[in-house]
């Protein structure tokens, strides 16, 4: 990758991972778009890249991580589900890794829930996450097993099962940004064993790509959380489902005319 491709997908990562968008939708367009190949440090980079956005989160909620230890068994709860799933169905998971339809389609539709999610759950009574149970938790984690289907996004998954708990906006995806720490982190890990394993190394020009591609996604993604939290506490979530709607729908004109995107 050049250096205006690393900053690109940062950008792009930073901007999407934590909005209910779907940043694997938004990789392909961005990747498609520059004609990256996905090459074995390629994809690497686009799930080490999230330690930048993982980050933005510890610093700008760091209070929140002091404030009681029942948060983290709430965390650890929440994302036991995904973790069993995706253990039990990774062959599966990878499947529809290959294909951009099924990206493009889950966007639509969770475009298409994002436009009434706000009038069928609009009674919360939880304003803080850390007054969730521990069942509520663990009802959110199994809306978290939703995103292993490319295109669904963690983000609108989470949030979605936050409000069906009765947490607020803000409450539900602050809850949505905490529960992607573990996720994210434990993903990344992962996929760097994955990737050593196979016997790949990083030169310096490797290892000073994702130096920027993580530093270029904590900015960004701070912007982005103060921004998106702003916009949902206001107006909800109305605009991100038109848009996820319209994103999904060029996805698969592209597909049906023709055109081929790869999945990163």
């Amino acid at each position: 990758m050049t250096l205006f491709e690393v900053i690109v997908l940062a950008i792009v990562e930073g901007l999407t991972e934590f909005l209910p968008v779907s940043s694997t939708g938004h990789m392909i367009i961005a990747s498609a778009l520059m004609g990256i190949a996905p090459t074995p440090f390629v994809k690497l980079f686009t799930i080490a890249v999230q330690l930048g956005t993982i980050l933005s989160v510890l610093v700008l909620y760091y209070r929140r991580f002091f404030r009681s230890v029942t948060f983290y068994y709430k965390l650890a709860v929440a994302a036991i589900p995904a973790v069993v799933f995706g253990l039990l169905f990774s062959d599966n998971i990878d499947a529809l890794l290959e294909s951009p339809l099924t990206v493009g389609i889950m966007l639509v539709i969770g475009g298409v829930i994002l436009l009434f999610v706000d009038k069928w759950f609009n009674k919360p009574v939880i304003d803080d996450s850390d007054n969730i149970s521990y069942l509520q938790a663990l009802k959110i984690g199994f809306f978290q097993c939703l995103a292993l289907i490319p295109g669904t996004s963690r983000s609108a998954s989470t949030i979605v099962g936050g409000m069906t708990q009765q947490l607020t906006r803000k409450a539900a995806a602050e809850f949505s940004f905490f529960l992607a720490i573990p996720m994210m982190f434990g993903a990344t890990l992962l996929k760097l064993k994955d990737y050593f394993d196979e016997g790949n190394g990083l030169d310096s020009t490797e290892i000073s790509q994702l130096v920027i591609g993580n530093i270029v996604g904590f900015v960004v993604a701070i912007i982005a959380i103060k921004s998106f939290i702003g916009i949902v506490s206001k107006y909800g979530f109305r605009a991100f489902g038109w848009y996820r709607i319209i994103v999904g729908s060029a996805i698969i004109a592209l597909l049906l005319s023709g055109h081929s995107l790869q999945i990163l």
